[in-house]
């Protein structure tokens, strides 16, 4: 059982507890908001993203569905790559540092990132915002594996599993997979590194799938297999689970049970002020400095724009550097406040044109949030 540091965080749900604690013990982690214990849901906190835009290693967060190794032997590790291919293949870690080495900054964010502030509540993992990290990612392309396999005409799609195991005989084994074109664009990757260092054990050590651009449900930990197929997945985790309305926005009236579906994929762009924290107390200026970051999903971002009167008027933010059209964007502005109070936003558009709505989506997985956020401040 982890020991408990004195702190709890204040979530800030509505309608239902929203306190945390800090946890400090956990390997290779530092303070990091507790969801679950077994097997570990580890939020990062807020005041964690007001720094550099690539998130510590110390503070990426953690999300697991079942039990995992929590020693790997990566000597005697290998990665089996069959199915719908001419060649199978066991891959040892060395073997595949071999191959052509790829890198790419990306976020990766739960598909329930923000379930907890969902209205009418719904059940699952009650995160707070902190369900997302970006990261420097090191690897091999997807692409260069599956070459080396060589794939047979008329395969579909290719599906990933790793090391993780259900404590139930009948569970499902957690894996999920991509479309066989999607799986070749270049971009989808097998990582060994986050951020110029191993993989933690609780991010995915030795390999992991990176997905750039969609929800992190695709991005398998300790990912061991890969195979081929030459018909659609059918298991649970493709053709039952993750999945949430084909309607813009991934969005139905609340309490709406019968739509249609479809797994869930690409992420919408999101922003969040990260300058001064939700319910602060600080010292009144007519006009106040704000800033955050913000992330285009499955795209780059355009434009964010901020506010300080909870949305009633904007002014565009200054952008900070561009590490890649798939991570974490800083934004810097300036906005005047009433001595009253202020409701800060953040509204990011990417590179696509789209926004983030004013008005909250709602769906009953609690997935794909990215409604803009309000940082309500007081004035001492």
């Amino acid at each position: 059982m982890p020991a408990f540091a004195q702190k709890m965080v204040d979530l800030g749900f509505p309608g239902g507890p929203s306190a945390r604690p800090l946890v400090t013990d956990y390997p290779g982690k530092g303070a990091m908001v507790l969801q679950r214990t077994t097997p570990p849901l580890l939020e990062t906190p807020m005041r964690v993203f007001d720094g550099d835009v690539l998130t510590p290693n110390t503070s990426h967060y953690v999300r697991w569905h079942w039990g995992f190794p929590v020693e790997v032997d990566a000597a005697a590790f290998r990665l089996k790559v069959g199915g719908h291919v001419g060649k199978p293949l066991s891959l040892s870690l060395a073997e595949l540092k071999k191959l052509p080495r790829f890198e790419i900054v990306a976020v990766n964010q739960c598909s329930g990132n923000s379930r907890g502030f969902f209205e009418p509540r719904v059940a699952g993992a009650q995160w707070g915002n902190g369900a997302m990290s970006n990261a420097r990612w090191t690897g091999v392309r997807l692409r260069d594996v599956l070459k080396a396999a060589g794939v047979k005409p008329g395969a579909v799609q290719v599906r990933f599993s790793g090391l993780d195991a259900p404590a139930v005989e009948a569970a499902p084994d957690f894996a999920k997979s991509l479309a066989v074109d999607h799986a070749l664009d270049g971009e989808v990757m097998i990582a060994w590194a986050m951020n110029g260092e191993d993989l933690p054990i609780l991010n995915g050590f030795p390999l992991r799938l990176v997905v750039p651009g969609w929800f992190s449900t695709y991005w398998v930990k300790m990912l061991d297999s890969i195979e081929v197929l030459s018909a659609p997945d059918t298991g649970y985790w493709m053709a039952k689970a993750y999945l949430v309305p084909t309607a813009p926005g991934a969005n139905v009236a609340p309490g709406t049970r019968e739509f249609a579906r479809e797994p869930i994929n690409r992420m919408p762009p999101r922003s969040f002020v990260t300058s001064v924290a939700d319910k602060a107390v600080v010292g009144w200026t007519p006009e106040m400095k704000v800033g955050g970051i913000a992330f285009g999903g499955d795209c780059g971002v355009q434009r964010v724009e901020v506010s300080g009167d909870g949305g009633a008027s904007w002014r565009d933010a200054r952008l900070g550097t561009d590490l890649g059209k798939y991570g974490f964007r800083r934004f810097d502005g300036v906005v005047p406040v009433a001595r009253a109070g202020a409701v800060l936003m953040a509204r990011c558009t990417n590179a696509n044109g789209l926004a983030q709505g004013m008005v909250p989506n709602w769906n009953p997985g609690g997935y794909a949030r990215n409604v803009v956020e309000p940082v309500r401040v007081r004035f001492s």
